[in-house]
């Protein structure tokens, strides 16, 4: 009897290993980006992206960076790029850059986003954390 109480402890001492990593998983924040459902152009020609980002585990330093499409899918331009934190913590990111004014027009855009480390070791080569395409709007400011 008190071998089948001691194989009862430990097979569901075993069962509680097996689930605790995935319950320990699931409370991890995920690395994520998103990006606001609006894009700013000033009349001189400034181009405003922003959303927000959340990350960890970076060996580096840490970059949010993004690009926009409108018009033709194969063409995209880059919009600025700013630093991260990668804490864990969800944080807001802004990027502008200087264009000409016509370059994007009032209406649908397409805008990649992508939190990215550069490693401080070696041979320095990104990870990206987390990256998103998504269709916004234009709106003059």
């Amino acid at each position: 009897m008190l071998f089948r109480q001691a194989v009862g402890v430990g097979a569901g001492a075993a069962l509680l290993l097996l689930l605790a990593p995935s319950a320990v998983a699931l409370s991890v924040p995920s690395d994520e980006v998103t990006v606001d459902p609006t894009v700013t152009v000033a009349a001189d020609g400034t181009i405003t992206l922003s959303g927000t980002y959340r990350c960890t585990g970076a060996a580096g330093p840490v970059f949010v960076s993004s690009t926009v499409s409108q018009g033709d899918p194969r063409v995209s331009r880059p919009i600025g790029g700013s630093s991260a934190v990668c804490d864990g913590a969800e944080h807001r990111w802004s990027n502008s850059e200087k264009r000409a004014p016509e370059i994007l027009v009032p209406g649908p855009v397409q805008v990649e986003a992508t939190v990215f480390d550069i490693s401080a070791t070696g041979l320095p080569l990104p990870t990206i954390h987390a990256t998103r395409k998504q269709d916004i709007t234009v709106v003059q400011s």
